[in-house]
C-alpha cells in the first residue's frame, strides 16, 4: 500500500458517490404513487419493475461488494477451492425457474410482502412464520455488515481514514458518512432507491472487470506467466504445511465439501430475504421467469472476477488481511483514474445490496413480529413508518458490528447466516408445491437444523480463532468433510418428513391454508390462470 492518500482515486470515488447518492432521494419520485403509505411501494416499489430493471435490481442484490472482494480473495488464498462461486450461482437459476414465480403469483394475489407471509398463509402457522423472520433477519445483519467491510476496505487502500494509531473516530468518519447517506436515501426513497442506483453499480462492475481481464494479464505478461506464479505460490504453501491446502486444480480430498457447499449455496441462495424482496418488486410472474435465463450473465462476470485472485499473486500483492488483495491490484495496476473507477464499482457495489437488505430485514419485522403479535390492526401507514425505523435500527446494528468486532468474526457470521437461511427452505419451497408437510413438523425440522448447524460450527476453529472458524465439518455417518449448512439441511428434511407421518396418523391439528391451486400459476390483472408446473397437493385441503 502507498502511504498516503491517492487523490486522484479518491476524487473519482467521491464523485460517483455524489453522483448516486443524488440518484438515491430522487428515486422517490421515480414512479411515484398516489398512496406511498404502504409496504408495497416503499418495501417493493410499488411491485412494478419490469424485466430490466428487477434484472438490474437483483444482479445488484446478488452480486455485492462482498462478492467482488471476497471471491478473488478465496482464489488468492487458496486457489480453485474458491470457485465454488461459480458453479453455485449456475445450479440456482434452473432450481429458482421451478419455484419463483409461484412465489410471485401466490404472493401478488394475496398481498404477500415477506416469505414469513407466505409460510404462515400457506400452513396456518404464526409459531413458523415467526421462525422463517427470526432466521432472516439474523442471516441477514451480517450480511449487511459485509457490505461495509467491503466499503471499509476500498477508503484503507486509498489511504483515507489514517493510520491505526489514528482516532477511531476520524478513522472510521467515511465510513460512517457512508453511511449516514444510505440510511437516508434509503429511508426517504425505499426500494425504488437502489433499484435506480443497480444500473450504474452494474454497469460499472462490468466495464472494470472487462478493462481488468484484458489490461491487467498484458501487464504481467499474459495467462501463462499468472498461472505459473500462483502455481509456484500454492506448491510453496503445500510443501511448507507437509499437505494440500491450496492449488490451481481442487485435491480429491476437497471433493464433498466443494460439492456440498457449491448445493447448500444454490440452494440458500434465493431463501435470503433480499433476493426475495426484489423477486416481489416484479410486476409479472414472466418478468421472473425471464430473469431466470438471462441472469447467468452474473455468473460470466463472476468467473472472470474470480481470475484476479490469481493475478493479485502474480502482481505480488502481499497483504496482512485478504480482503485488501483486490482492492491493492487495483491500485498498483490502474491508472490512478481508473482506480477511483473500480473503487467506485466497489463502493456503490456496497450501497445497493445493503439498501435492500435493510429494507428486506424491516419488512419482515414489521409484517411478521410488529403486525402479527404487537399490533395486529396496524394500518398500512403505520405498517411503512415501522419499516422505516427499523431499516435504519438494522443498519446501525451492522454499522456497530462492523466498528466494534474483527472483520473475520463478520465473515464468519455471515458463514453462519448461510447455514440459517438453508433452514427454510423446506417451508418455504416446499409449500409452494405440496401443502403434505404438518406445520408442527416443519418447525421441529426447522429448530433441529438451526441447532445442529450452530453448534457445529461453534466446534470449527481456524488460526486465528477458536469457534465458528469455518462452515465445514465432518459429516456424521460419512466420514467426509462437508459444507455444514447442506448437513443440517439433510436433518431437517429427514425430522421434518418423518414427524408430518407421525402426526398426520394421530390426526394433530394441521393449520388452514388461505390459498387455492389456481392461486400459484395467477399473473397481474389475469383473472384466469397460466399453465406452470404441476401442483402436487395445493389447495384449501388439510
Amino acid at each position: 500500500m502507498n502511504g498516503g492518500v491517492n487523490g486522484v482515486a479518491l476524487t473519482v470515488f467521491i464523485i460517483f458517490f455524489v453522483a448516486v447518492t443524488v440518484m438515491g432521494f430522487l428515486a422517490a419520485r421515480w414512479r411515484k404513487a398516489e398512496n406511498e403509505a404502504s409496504l408495497d411501494e416503499w418495501g417493493l416499489g410499488g411491485r412494478s419493475f419490469g424485466t430490466w430493471v428487477t434484472w438490474f435490481l437483483l444482479g445488484g442484490d446478488l452480486y455485492t461488494a462482498y462478492t467482488f472482494v471476497a471471491v478473488p480473495a478465496a482464489i488468492y488464498a487458496a486457489g480453485a477451492s474458491g470457485f465454488f462461486a461459480v458453479p453455485y450461482t449456475i445450479l440456482v437459476y434452473p432450481l429458482i425457474f421451478t419455484f419463483l414465480p409461484r412465489l410471485w403469483s401466490v404472493s401478488h394475489k394475496h398481498g404477500y410482502v415477506t416469505t414469513s407471509d407466505f409460510v404462515r398463509g400457506r400452513f396456518g402457522s404464526k409459531g413458523l412464520s415467526l421462525a422463517v423472520a427470526v432466521t432472516g433477519i439474523l442471516a441477514t445483519m451480517p450480511y449487511i455488515a459485509l457490505q461495509l467491510v467491503g466499503i471499509q476496505a476500498v477508503l484503507d487502500v486509498m489511504g483515507v481514514g489514517g493510520g491505526e494509531n489514528t482516532h477511531w473516530f476520524i478513522k472510521d468518519l467515511p465510513l460512517l458518512i457512508a453511511f449516514g447517506v444510505l440510511a437516508a436515501y434509503t429511508y426517504s426513497s425505499g426500494l425504488r432507491a437502489p433499484a435506480l442506483i443497480a444500473f450504474v453499480k452494474d454497469g460499472l462492475i462490468y466495464l472494470v472487470i472487462a478493462v481488468a481481464i484484458i489490461y491487467i494479464p498484458i501487464k504481467l505478461g499474459g495467462f501463462d506467466h499468472i498461472f505459473a506464479a500462483a502455481n509456484d505460490k500454492f506448491d510453496a504453501a503445500n510443501d511448507a504445511a507437509g499437505k494440500p491446502v491450496a492449488g490451481l486444480a481442487p485435491g480429491s480430498s476437497g471433493t464433498w465439501t466443494y460439492a456440498t457447499l457449491a448445493i447448500g449455496s444454490a440452494l440458500a441462495l434465493f431463501m435470503y430475504p433480499h433476493s426475495i424482496t426484489a423477486t416481489l418488486s416484479s410486476k409479472s410472474r414472466n418478468v421472473i421467469r425471464r430473469n431466470t435465463t438471462i441472469l447467468p450473465l452474473y455468473s460470466l462476470m463472476l468467473g472472470l472476477l474470480a481470475l484476479l485472485g490469481f493475478m493479485a499473486i502474480a502482481a505480488g500483492i502481499k497483504v496482512q488481511n485478504g480482503q485488501l488483495a483486490i482492492p491493492q491490484l487495483f491500485e498498483d495496476m490502474f491508472p490512478d483514474w481508473f482506480t477511483g473507477v473500480a473503487f467506485a464499482a466497489i463502493g456503490i457495489g456496497a450501497l445497493v445490496p445493503a439498501a435492500i437488505m435493510s429494507i428486506a430485514a424491516a419488512n419482515l419485522f414489521t409484517r411478521n413480529i410488529y403486525k402479527d403479535f404487537i399490533k395486529p390492526d396496524a394500518t398500512p401507514a403505520q405498517e411503512t413508518k415501522v419499516s422505516k425505523l427499523v431499516s435504519l435500527l438494522v443498519k446501525v446494528g451492522a454499522l456497530a458490528f462492523v466498528l466494534t468486532m474483527d472483520k473475520t468474526v463478520a465473515i464468519n457470521f455471515q458463514l453462519l447466516g448461510g447455514i440459517w437461511i438453508l433452514q427454510t427452505f423446506p417451508a418455504l419451497v416446499g409449500g409452494l408445491f405440496t401443502r403434505w408437510f404438518h406445520r408442527w413438523a416443519l418447525l421441529a425440522g426447522w429448530a433441529v437444523g438451526m441447532v445442529y448447524g450452530t453448534l457445529a460450527a461453534w466446534g470449527v476453529a481456524s488460526p486465528t480463532q477458536k469457534h465458528f472458524g469455518g462452515s465445514s465439518a465432518e459429516i456424521p455417518g460419512i466420514g467426509e468433510i462437508g459444507y455444514i449448512g447442506f448437513t443440517a439441511f439433510v436433518l431437517n428434511v429427514v425430522v421434518t418428513v418423518v414427524l408430518t407421518f407421525v402426526l398426520k396418523a394421530v390426526k394433530a391439528p394441521d393449520g388452514v391454508d388461505e390459498t387455492t391451486a389456481e392461486d400459484y400459476t395467477a399473473d397481474a390483472g389475469d383473472k384466469g390462470v397460466q399453465t406452470d408446473l404441476p401442483t402436487v397437493g395445493a389447495g384449501a385441503g388439510h
